[in-house]
């Protein structure tokens, strides 16, 4: 039975490998013991949060500007 990764080393390889600084140590554990699912919903979410706080420091951007 895969022991698994958890929750919190899902986010971190998650963040680690979408700024591109992922370890090959990291790397190996999430294929070996990781569940592909958890790698995209925490990417998607990633990436969601990540598009959210864009457009929301664009909104106080131009709210300062007018």
């Amino acid at each position: 039975m895969k022991k698994g990764t958890g929750i919190f080393a899902t986010v971190q390889s998650a963040l680690a490998a979408a700024f591109g600084v992922q370890s090959n140590k990291n790397r190996e554990r999430d294929f070996s013991q990781g569940e592909p699912a958890h790698f995209i919903i925490a990417g998607v979410i990633g990436t969601v949060a990540f598009i959210c706080i864009l457009g929301l420091i664009v909104k106080l951007v131009l709210s300062q500007i007018e």
